[in-house]
């Protein structure tokens, strides 16, 4: 349950990702978001800060986990809902808040259990990375990358990619006080 939930929760990420750094609606809902993703591309490094202060502020844009684990526990308590899938859930839930911290690790961490649990592939390795930000429309998943070549195949057929299109809007937002 923890392996399947841990691959699906790196592929919906990057899903995320690529949708993220492929949509221009500056104007939408999900503006303020989209722009911080571009932004991201611009300046690829963060401000150092703990850990858990990116936990909180990096996991706080994922509005919808506290719902989805709510009805999951509603589910299990008041519905039949077989422990198998109750698992992968409550994990994908755990590995998804978890993905932008693994990804803030890769760009800033020279700590060697976090480079050990990167070749492991449970977090981000620095090199798979930063094939994203060095060629267009590739490498989205950002919570440990093992979803990536079918992340590729979607991005090629669905994708304009971010370096010709979306990055070019830089001048268009401006960001005070950017943490990145």
């Amino acid at each position: 349950a923890v392996v399947c939930a841990w691959l699906l929760a790196d592929f919906v990420n990057g899903l995320v990702h690529m949708y993220m750094d492929s949509n221009d609606r500056y104007e939408s809902i999900d503006g303020p978001l989209i722009a911080n993703f571009h932004l991201h591309h611009k300046t690829p490094r963060y401000q150092l800060k703990p850990v858990v202060v990116v936990y909180f502020v990096e996991s706080g844009s994922k509005v919808w986990l506290v719902p989805v684990l709510l009805l999951t526990a509603l589910m299990s308590r008041y519905a039949v809902l077989y422990p198998l899938l109750f698992h992968v859930l409550v994990y994908f839930g755990v590995a998804s808040s978890l993905a932008e911290v693994s990804h803030y690790l890769c760009h800033t961490s020279t700590s060697g259990v976090v480079q050990l649990l990167a070749r492991c592939r449970i977090l981000l390795p620095k090199r798979h990375h930063a094939g994203h930000h060095l060629n267009d429309n590739t490498q989205y998943a950002f919570l440990n990358g093992v979803s990536d070549p079918l992340l590729n195949l979607l991005a090629a057929r669905f994708c304009r990619g971010y370096k010709g299109h979306t990055d070019l809007h830089y001048a268009q937002y401006q960001v005070d006080g950017d943490s990145r």
